[in-house]
Order: structure tokens, then sequence, then C-alpha cells
């Protein structure tokens, strides 16, 4: 099934009850739906039009969705305006924060979000501010808490799995080439592995990593399986099949 998509860029998958749906965002096509398993349509939910950052449709271009246990969701305008937009599990716009710029709460590029329950931390919210280098925690309430530099990486989305962070790199200097790897962070957000790049700094500092320049073309995600093994499928790549990465 299709939903007669044509740029559908985001599926977040969650628990509902016993069942689980599906969250799909269409950056071309300026929508955001909600499905169970089998395609049915549950809910499409309205753009943040009331909102001053907004004058028309167009101008939003859902790039994720982050749901909470509850069901209340965040959806990411990572190619339009770049505001985060809070949802009430019936779909009702409860908040919305950020935009585009180069304050400590805005975003450049806010491509992904994830709610961020690693070990000694308070829930928060893990954003992409993929020009910046960087992502940003919030709080639920949508209120800036840190701002996590990560220089040399363009980042897509953040996937925490295992107490860990995942991300891909689509690009760390040149587009259109074999460029990019995937980093692994832990719960204190040191860089423990660069699949496809160097090996992180003994100092646990963050310095430019170094991709290898034959794993990667423009990988623009990172799946993890139970047993720690990651799928990371590429963007722009001539149509090559996800990568598969052996944990060792």
């Amino acid at each position: 099934w299709t939903l007669n998509l044509i740029g559908a860029l985001c599926l977040t998958i969650a628990n509902e009850g016993e069942e689980q749906v599906l969250f799909v965002t269409d950056s071309e096509m300026n929508r955001v739906i909600k499905t169970n398993l089998k395609g049915d349509i549950l809910m499409e939910v309205d753009a943040p039009l009331d909102h001053d950052g907004y004058s028309a449709l167009s101008e939003w271009k859902p790039t994720e969705v982050a749901v909470l246990e509850n069901g209340e969701f965040y959806v990411s305008d990572g190619y339009g305006q770049n505001f985060i937009t809070h949802y009430s599990h019936k779909g009702e716009i409860q908040n919305v924060f950020g935009g585009k710029g180069d304050g400590d709460a805005q975003f450049d590029c806010c491509h992904g979000v994830t709610l961020d329950t690693r070990e000694g931390k308070e829930p928060a919210l893990l954003i992409t501010s993929r020009s910046h280098q960087a992502f940003k925690r919030f709080s639920l309430e949508g209120e800036h808490l840190e701002t996590m530099e990560m220089p040399g990486c363009w980042i897509c989305r953040p996937v925490i799995r295992h107490n860990l962070l995942h991300f891909a790199v689509i690009v760390t200097e040149s587009w259109w080439h074999y460029d990019g790897m995937v980093a692994i962070l832990d719960a204190d957000n040191t860089p423990l592995s660069f699949p496809g790049g160097n090996l992180p700094d003994e100092s646990g500092e963050n310095p430019n990593p170094i991709y290898d320049g034959t794993t990667f073309l423009n990988p623009h995600d990172v799946c993890v399986d139970e047993d720690g093994n990651l799928f990371v499928p590429q963007w722009y790549s001539g149509k090559t099949y996800p990568v598969m990465l052996e944990r060792i």
C-alpha cells in the first residue's frame, strides 16, 4: 500500500494499547498520516497554520514524528520553517516551538526528533539541527535544555536503543560522493564508535570525524535490531540496498 504519497520520508512505529500504529510524514505533500499496520488511515493531523511562523500549507514540510507512551506526539518540520509541533493523542495542537535561526532554541534543518530516555537523564526530546552540526535537547514542554555539538557531522535523525544514541552522518565534507558514516554515543554523549570512519578520540571529545571513503554513500538512517546489529539505508546512492553492520 502507498496511500498515494509522493514524498514519504519518515516511518515511525508506536504501540497503542495492544496494537501497533504507524506515523508517516510526506514532506512533498505536506502531510502527516497515522495508520494501522494494514495501511488504513486512522488520523491525518492539521498543520500548525495558526502559528505566526506559517503563511501557507506549502511551508510545512514534516520530516519525523516522535511518540510518547501516552500517545502524544511531536512532528519536526525539518524541510520547512523548522518548528516542532506538539500534538495530543487525538491530534490536537498543544504547542509549537523552535523555528529557523541560530539561537539556542532554534534550528537549521530539524530533520529528526526522538524521545531521549537514556539512564541518568530526565525524559526529553532530542532534536537534530543538521546545518548547525548539532543535536539539541528540549523538555517535553518545548524549553531548550542543552546543545550537543557534533563538528563535521551533518546529522539525519537520532535513534536510541540499548541506552546508546545512534545516528547516520549523511555527509562530513562533500555531497554526492562516498562520504558519511554512522555514529554511536553512550549515555553521556561520548563517542564510542564511528562505523565507516575513524576511531573516536580517546579523550572523549568530539573532533571532526574522518570518513573512510569507501563504506557509505550518503547514509540516511539507522535501524538497530535486538542484537545491536545496524541496518543503514542510503540516500541518493544509485538504489543500493541498505548496508548491514554486524555487532562484534
